[in-house]
C-alpha cells in the first residue's frame, strides 16, 4: 500500500463533500445523497486489491 491511494481516497472524499454541499444549497438532498453513496462505492473499489491482498497474507502467515 502506498501513499498515493490514501491520496486517491482523500481527493474522492474531498471531491465528493463539496458536491454534496453544493447540491444541498440548492435544495437538491436526493441527489446529495446519491453522490455521497457514490463516492463510498468507489472507495470501497480502490480498497478492494488491498483487502485481497490482506487476505492472502493472513491465509499464508497462519497456513489455511
Amino acid at each position: 500500500m502506498g501513499i498515493s491511494l490514501i491520496l486517491k481516497i482523500s481527493g474522492i472524499g474531498l471531491i465528493v463533500s463539496v458536491a454534496c454541499q453544493i447540491l444541498q444549497k440548492n435544495g437538491r438532498d436526493e441527489q446529495a445523497t446519491f453522490v455521497a453513496i457514490a463516492g463510498v462505492v468507489i472507495a470501497t473499489l480502490f480498497l478492494v486489491k488491498e483487502i485481497n491482498t490482506l487476505f492472502s497474507t493472513l491465509k499464508s502467515v497462519f497456513g489455511l
